[in-house]
């Protein structure tokens, strides 16, 4: 099997769903062979199977999901029983793609896997289709709103609501139309671009605090961290030294005592830490992104931090800080779709880096390349070995949601702002 992944790519991905209040209630896990898998070949069966195991025996998917419902999207194989789930029913919702073609061994699989308790979910559900005959098994619907006909959704909704126990999930929603059509067909679930899809300005202007954070952050990822020049840069950011100072009263950091000054508290904190808290606060600020578009940001810079010095990217050996901070400039400038010129002006940032991001030269130029390819679902550019930007991928998913859900209170999420604005009659 290994000889067989290894000329193909798995691709992993992650798309929130949100209930009516704009709450993420559940993830949309994506395991593929490739960027436009949608039904089984022998070797898409083979890469979904490989990062359904590391997912779930490495990794975790509670951790992966952030500790909310998991929509795994698998292949027929794993329906039908010809390849064994590896998880129980308690950790996953099973996603019938619109590519699965309804046939005998489909319903049969799926009536087995429902009667030990499995939740099911399909997708692209259109009344009169073929996956009418599913109903009385899943749990989950989801309807395709992109240039839906309204007759045929309410058509579609009708039908499904015979069904007590299901749930309508609106997907595909890019538009502030298809939303509020969903809120008044009485969809229970939302899903698509329009409530995650980042907000382009026409300019970003980086104001002397941000610019300050910046610095810290660069100070932070140098070689040799020079702690006497990161307690002065904190110390002259008022709102950053007193996030310090909240943090380390956090449970999480456990102390036993009271700390007097700046020094004390990073000292208390760790740099490493600290690290991580300029980041949420710089990206957060810079970008006003919400929670699911920090996610994002924060992955890709986890994992150029990973890829650096990996089997893949041994010239990149000890630089892993620099690839972290590399990788968050880069989903920066991605966020504001901006030349990542406009994001660097001003920034001490060293030669090295500057030459990877603006040419994408260099060691750390190909490990940003690498981890943008595969974190942008358009890429096909698969020249990383699959097992190991799959592990690094789910290994920076997982670190992220651990972050986040530290010092979650401090990132604004405004996926209920935009719906009340969007559904607003």
């Amino acid at each position: 099997m290994e000889d067989t992944i290894a000329g193909s790519a798995a691709h992993v991905g992650r798309q929130p769903i949100y209930d009516r209040e704009g709450a993420v209630v559940a993830y949309e896990l994506l395991f593929r062979a490739g960027t436009d898998s949608s039904t089984a070949a022998r070797i898409d069966e083979h890469a979904t199977a490989r990062v359904l195991v590391a997912a779930f025996t490495e990794f975790g998917v509670e951790e992966l999901a952030g500790g909310k419902v998991c929509f795994l999207n698998v292949t027929k194989e794993f329906l039908t029983g010809r390849l064994p789930l590896p998880f129980d029913y308690s950790q996953a919702v099973l996603e019938v793609q619109g590519g699965v073609e309804v046939d005998e061994n489909l319903v049969a699989g799926l009536t087995v896997l429902a009667e030990r308790g499995y939740t099911i979910a399909i997708d692209h559900f259109v009344r009169g289709g073929p996956r009418e005959v599913l109903l009385p098994l899943v749990t989950y619907v989801k309807v395709d709103m992109l240039a839906a006909d309204e007759a045929a959704v309410r058509a579609s909704v009708e039908v499904c609501r015979r069904f007590n126990h299901v749930e309508l999930v609106a997907v595909r929603l890019e538009s502030a139309e298809s939303l509020r059509l969903a809120f008044e067909l009485g969809f229970d679930l939302f899903q698509g671009h329009i409530l995650g899809r980042p907000h382009v300005d026409s300019t970003v202007a980086v104001t002397p605090g941000r610019l300050a954070r910046l610095r810290v952050l660069a100070t932070l990822t140098a070689d040799d961290v020079n702690l006497d020049e990161v307690v002065a840069l904190v110390s002259q950011d008022a709102g950053l030294s007193m996030r310090v100072l909240r943090a380390t009263n956090a449970a999480t950091f456990g102390l036993t005592r009271t700390v007097t000054s700046v020094r004390e508290a990073i000292v208390a904190m760790g740099l490493n830490r600290l690290r991580q808290w300029v980041t949420l606060m710089l990206v957060s600020d810079l970008t006003t992104a919400d929670h699911e578009q920090l996610i994002r940001m924060l992955v890709r810079a986890r994992l150029c931090q990973l890829l650096a010095g990996s089997a893949d990217f041994p010239a990149a050996t000890g630089r892993g800080d620099t690839a972290y901070l590399g990788g968050l400039l880069s989903a920066v400038a991605d966020h504001f779709a901006l030349p990542v010129d406009r994001i660097v002006a001003g920034l001490p940032l060293d030669a090295e880096l500057l030459l990877a991001l603006r040419r994408g030269e260099g060691p750390l130029g190909e490990v940003l390349h690498a981890a943008r390819s595969y974190t942008d679902p358009d890429s096909e550019d698969d020249h990383v070995e699959p097992g190991v930007i799959v592990a690094a991928y789910l290994s920076a998913l997982r670190w992220t949601n651990a972050i986040l859900g530290e010092l979650g209170p401090e990132i604004p999420d405004r996926a209920e702002e935009r719906i009340k604005a969007l559904t607003a009659v």
